[in-house]
């Protein structure tokens, strides 16, 4: 998010559990990419994956790609492993200091005070406050700030960690949650994460149908 720390406050930035959160609006209406297509908006579609036979190693160059939205700031912001997010594209601490609390912030400071269910264009200058429903935090078993693509990988597969999703429901969360979807719809002020939704739940399908491999740590 890109917004002036003297602008008005901003609360907890992003998605539930898993959110490759970074992330809306209630399911993606991002046009899908053309058949064929091999890259959108600086993300590879699974189609430049074709050509590797192998499926551990091709899961393995797919998630290096996913990991293109995952650590992007859009995301990342909003999985810290401790403490509140981060805010910007530079991914400086929240401002003003919030706290965790329940994911949704502490009491008479929740996320919502701020956030709405979407995006608030500022009157009178650049930048907006960033909105979508239910605007939180994942739990801190999520948290993957500075993490490899090899640490992510292997951590967002654990239903320990990750809310107790399958395979299946990370491709659905990355393909349909709303919250994920206001990655690529952050409002003024801030950079897009690359891609679309639509490629990124493709890109989580194909993953997944390859074996969910993980690349070298």
């Amino acid at each position: 998010m890109r917004y002036s720390n003297r602008l008005l406050p901003v609360l907890l930035i992003s998605a539930g559990a898993i959110a490759l959160s970074a992330c809306g609006k209630k399911e993606s209406t991002d046009a899908p990419p053309s058949r064929g297509a091999t890259e959108v908006n600086g993300l590879k579609t699974p189609a430049a994956f074709a050509d590797i036979e192998n499926d551990e190693e091709r899961a393995a160059a797919i998630f290096v790609e996913m990991n293109k939205v995952i650590s992007h700031p859009r995301c990342a912001n909003c999985h810290p492993k401790s403490g509140g997010p981060t805010q910007g594209d530079d991914m400086h601490p929240h401002e003003p200091p919030v706290v965790r609390g329940d994911g949704m912030g502490a009491a008479g400071m929740e996320c919502i005070t701020c956030h709405g269910q979407e995006n608030v264009e500022f009157a009178s200058m650049e930048g907006s406050i960033p909105g979508a429903s239910p605007w939180h935090l994942p739990p801190e078993s999520m948290g993957w700030q500075g993490s490899s693509a090899a640490e992510i990988c292997t951590q967002i597969q654990n239903e320990e960690l990750n809310g107790g999703r399958s395979l299946e429901d990370l491709v659905e969360h990355n393909s349909r949650d709303h919250l994920v979807n206001w990655a690529w719809h952050p409002g003024e002020g801030r950079t897009p994460a690359p891609g679309d939704q639509e490629t990124f739940g493709a890109l989580t399908a194909a993953w997944v149908e390859a074996g969910a491999g993980c690349p070298a740590g």
